[in-house]
């Protein structure tokens, strides 16, 4: 099952039978306005988010299950630190 281009037709049959012509093509008009708008404010956000850090974070997620349990049971340099001053 999925969403097919041929669904949309009778939609806009029965959308131009009970809204009309004019006001069809006035509601087309405003939403690829609001989605150019939607898509101009996306970027903008994108823009300002600090991509350095999330690579930094990305970088420490494991990838795989193995991955996962090679951390947990080697130590990390910040657990390793504090002993090296116990001493």
């Amino acid at each position: 099952m999925g969403f097919h281009m041929l669904d949309l037709v009778p939609v806009i049959l029965i959308a131009l039978v009970v809204i009309g012509p004019k006001a069809l093509q006035s509601l087309s008009r405003n939403m690829g306005k609001g989605l150019g708008q939607a898509k101009d404010m996306k970027d903008q956000v994108l823009s300002e988010l600090p991509i350095e850090e999330f690579t930094k974070v990305t970088r420490q997620i494991p990838m795989s299950p193995q991955q996962a349990i090679q951390m947990l049971l080697t130590p990390s340099e910040k657990e390793k630190e504090p002993e090296a001053k116990e001493k």
